[in-house]
């Protein structure tokens, strides 16, 4: 069984050799603009993720606000089944 360092060895190996490929390969320019491609598809994510905790939080917000109405509503509703009750 190997161990933790030669497997971490041999991984940054392949890394460097997946790298080495893809430099071959692409190009700098080409590169270039995958880095490029890659960064404005992060951004795209992370203000999709910033539009979904907005309209969750909105949505949480309007949830507590119903939870509110409805415990009014039951406060009048048990009142006044006291007061036709007595």
């Amino acid at each position: 069984m190997e161990s933790f360092g030669q497997l971490d060895g041999e991984q940054t190996k392949r890394e460097g050799e997946f790298l080495s490929r893809l430099m071959g390969e692409l190009g700098m320019e080409d590169l270039a603009h995958f880095e490029t491609d890659l960064t404005g598809r992060q951004n795209q994510v992370l203000f999709e993720i910033a539009t979904e905790i907005e309209d969750t939080e909105g949505a949480l917000r309007q949830a507590e606000q119903l939870i509110q109405r409805l415990k009014k509503h039951l406060e009048q509703l048990k009142d006044l089944q006291r007061v036709l009750s007595k």
